[in-house]
């Protein structure tokens, strides 16, 4: 089997869960995947956005648990997600100087380069426009999680978060029919695909609770903004 590919037993490893239902989930076609020599294979890059529009769809003790079972995953042994290392303090803006969907994937690309981690911000900023071309991260709370849709560990050091929080909204593809503004914007750069889920996981808890994005959205400056995003952080996993 190819790395960037799975089996049903190998999946089922994956996510925790029994082969029997990831075979059942591939049969009733709500997990993606296909049929070749009658064995199920699926794809890395496909089993990754599955579980992405899961995690949109779940709630604050679904999240905690499929950030659980990540991080028990034997091949990646059980570090933990340090929110504090991964988003420094120059890696967040209030106000984020943008405008368009192109000027603020640039700018929050710029943002993460900052931090000494993002060697190339014209081509991370190229994955991740492919990425919002494919379909847009924007939630209907105004936030986009933004990342490119594989993982650019050729121009990254090491994984890195940013946050920037523009002065008015923006279409940015989100809320009902695509017609919502997006003002928080959060760009996931991480080394691989399993440090980029396990840290989807965990900023979507974060912005699961919209007296906190309020909360965020009048923030005053970057300093106050990152120190919420962080005590929120410590809240959820304390």
């Amino acid at each position: 089997m190819a790395d960037d590919s799975f089996d049903i037993a190998s999946l089922a490893a994956y996510l925790h869960m029994m082969p029997a239902q990831v075979s059942k989930l591939a049969e009733r076609g709500k997990l993606p995947g296909r049929r070749i020599g009658g064995q199920w294979k699926f794809t890395r890059p496909e089993v990754s956005q599955w579980l992405e529009e899961r995690m949109g769809l779940s709630g604050d003790e679904e999240l905690a648990a499929l950030e659980t079972r990540l991080r028990l995953d034997d091949a990646h042994g059980a570090s933990v997600i340090d929110l504090a290392e991964l988003i420094p303090a120059e890696c967040v803006a209030v106000p984020l100087a943008a405008r368009t969907r192109a000027s603020v994937i640039k700018a929050m690309c710029e943002l993460a380069a900052a931090s000494g981690r993002l060697w190339d911000v014209e081509r991370m900023a190229e994955a991740v426009s492919q990425r919002e071309s494919m379909a847009p991260t924007a939630l209907e709370n105004g936030i986009a999680l933004l990342h490119p849709r594989r993982p650019q560990s050729s121009i990254l050091g090491e994984a890195v978060l940013a946050m920037g929080i523009t002065s008015g909204g923006i279409p940015f593809g989100g809320g009902p029919g695509g017609s919502g503004l997006t003002d928080i914007f959060i760009l996931i750069a991480a080394t691989s695909d399993h440090e980029y889920l396990r840290t989807l996981a965990r900023v979507s808890r974060i912005v699961n609770d919209r007296d906190w994005v309020a909360t965020l959205r009048a923030a005053p400056d970057e300093i106050a903004a990152r120190e919420l995003f962080l005590v929120r952080d410590a809240e959820i996993t304390g």
